[in-house]
């Protein structure tokens, strides 16, 4: 049945056809060590696999029916098969991948319908041609080696766990669903608000040039009633349709997005051929604006100072797959609980729906490219792909106001001094520019950073006396250094304009508090001394979170850490969403 299969939601709340059908659940699988399926004819149907494995959840997840496992296995494949729902006949058929880490070929009755590369971002094959009347094989084969030139994040590139790295992922761990459409379709649609002037720029793609003119009907409602009403004509690929958004005679301004109003507009993109629908799409978009002036951060034309948690996105049983739609909910909602107003979500791309809940439900994130950890022109390429397909899926999300192409010299370690290495800094900075005008862009978030719009430092500092010391003359602060390294990388000069942020501080471990029974004999770990109970806890985050609010030219701070991970038990919530603290108390301070 289809509500029995697991994650059946649909991925993609911002861009959503009622042809939806899920492919979660059970699939055949198998290791292949020795790379011999390619030659042994694995991708042909009737070669059945030996295991079974729960999609969307990695082999290395208890939920996938396989793991808890560590292994190292670099080639992987999958199978199952389908048969198309009836409201599938006489149209085409798009097959669609959530996320695959980290490349993988897509066989359809043993033809290859495409291949990807990249282990966090979304792609979508038309696979009409390789269809048959009644039952399909669908076959997947995927490589995931120990590679540090692919963005990893947070997933270790050997056996075991080490620092703050954990169990990696491998394979598919998003969901896959098929949509159907018609003989064109919507391949994009970004909404670009136009705060200032109470408008909107619809920017269409097509996935085919129009054959004659067609007619794109866009519905704009609000809480269910119906605010816009645009017909247009496009007879290419790409379309830029401008609505205004103000209605007259209507005193109140134009509904907007903050974290406070989380007001979401609905759209409803129609594709119309002599008043015959061949495809419609629904996505939604958040009237609102972030930029940064002298310094700094401002939201819909007003100061907002941010007040951020390092959220990791793991979870015991699934890692970066999160076990449920209302466990995505349930982590905004303690975030928000918790006194903070966004989260920076790191070193992951996350979910979609993570994405969706924090635009329903008012808060604000950064998005982050997960880090690779060796530089080379291939680790460029693929940290921009990454960066740009990211951009690209989760564009009209108002939630996201921050994007953050590295961190803390992940990936780029001679970035101080090497040309090369602040060059691909500043490339991603502008590729964020170019694709995304509408939000903030970070460079090297915590030090040796390059252009930027955020000036992000990340300090461990053990009490609040010696943070404030390490921050009190900016001057001081940008031209020399913070309290691990420079805070610009040689030869780059700040304009004045960037805002200052603490992105990283705190990570406050208790002695006893969430440590996890596997970890039995696994060193665990936060910054400093542990504290012993929750007094000694509040009495040290205070000193520090109240330092930071003394800095006057800083914009906002993020805590670490929203949660455990493995080994890092510097979380607010054990592992499985346990609050340490009392959060009455700990909001109270945090909204001082």
């Amino acid at each position: 049945m289809q509500n029995a299969i697991p994650r059946p939601e649909h991925p993609r709340p911002d861009f959503m056809r009622d042809s939806f059908f899920n492919l979660n659940g059970e699939w055949q699988f198998a290791f292949d060590d020795a790379d011999e399926g390619l030659r042994a004819g694995w991708h042909r149907p009737g070669h059945a696999l030996p295991l079974r494995i729960t999609v969307p959840f990695a082999f290395q997840t208890k939920l996938s029916g396989i793991g808890p496992l560590d292994d190292i296995h670099p080639i992987l494949w999958y199978r199952r098969a389908f048969t198309l729902p009836g409201g599938m006949a006489g149209k085409r058929v798009l097959l669609r991948f959530g996320a695959v880490d980290y490349r993988c070929r897509v066989y359809v009755n043993g033809e290859m319908v495409g291949d990807h590369e990249g282990g966090y971002t979304p792609f979508c094959f038309d696979i009409t041609h390789a269809l048959t009347d009644g039952e399909n094989d669908l076959c997947l084969r995927v490589e995931d080696a120990p590679d540090v030139t692919q963005p990893r994040g947070k997933q270790y590139w050997a056996k075991g766990l080490m620092g703050c790295w954990y169990t990696p992922v491998s394979g598919i761990w998003q969901t896959v669903y098929l949509e159907a459409v018609g003989e064109i379709g919507v391949k994009t649609i970004h909404i670009v608000p136009d705060f200032d002037r109470h408008m909107f720029t619809a920017e269409l793609a097509l996935d085919a040039i129009p054959r004659d003119p067609l007619i794109v009907e866009l519905k704009v409602s609000l809480e269910g009633r119906l605010w816009r009403r645009v017909l247009t004509t496009v007879s290419d690929r790409r379309a830029s349709i401008p609505v205004d958004m103000i209605v007259h005679g209507q005193l109140d301004p134009v509904p907007f997005w903050s974290p406070e109003h989380p007001n979401l507009y609905d759209v409803e993109v129609t594709l119309l051929r002599q008043g015959v629908a061949v495809d419609r799409v629904l996505t939604y978009f958040g009237m609102r604006k972030v930029e940064v002036r002298q310094g700094r951060v401002y939201l819909n034309n007003m100061p907002y100072y941010q007040r951020l948690v390092l959220d990791q996105g793991y979870w015991p049983d699934s890692l970066l797959t999160p076990p449920s739609d209302e466990a995505i909910r349930r982590d905004v909602e303690l975030t928000k609980q918790l006194g903070y107003n966004g989260a920076r979500k790191h070193q992951k791309v996350e979910d979609p729906r993570y994405y969706y809940w924090a635009d329903k439900l008012g808060l604000l994130v950064w998005g982050e490219v997960p880090s690779a950890y060796d530089f080379s022109d291939e680790t460029a390429r693929n940290l921009q792909r990454t960066l740009s397909e990211f951009i690209d899926r989760d564009f009209n999300h108002p939630s996201i106001i921050c994007w953050v192409p590295l961190n803390e010299s992940w990936g780029v370690q001679q970035i101080c001094t090497d040309p090369r290495q602040q060059a691909t800094a500043r490339m991603l900075y502008q590729t964020a520019k170019a694709l995304d005008g509408t939000r903030l862009s970070g460079s090297n978030d915590g030090w040796e950073q390059t252009e930027t719009d955020i000036c992000g430092l990340h300090d461990y500092a053990a009490d609040g006396e010696t943070l404030a010391r390490h921050f009190a003359d900016r001057a001081e602060v940008e031209t020399h250094t913070c309290d691990v390294r420079p805070c610009y990388a040689r030869g780059v000069k700040p304009t004045g304009e960037e805002a200052f942020m603490v992105t990283e501080y705190g990570g406050i471990a208790f002695n006893s508090i969430g440590l996890q029974g596997e970890l039995e004999g696994v060193e665990t770990w936060g910054y400093h001394d542990k504290v012993s109970d929750e007094d000694r806890f509040f009495e040290r985050y205070a000193a520090l979170t109240r330092a930071i609010r003394a800095i006057p030219y800083c914009q906002g701070y993020c805590y670490t850490q929203l949660t455990d991970v493995m080994q890092e038990v510097n979380g607010l919530l054990t592992p499985d969403r346990k609050c340490k603290v009392d959060p009455e108390r700990f909001a109270a301070l945090n909204r001082e």
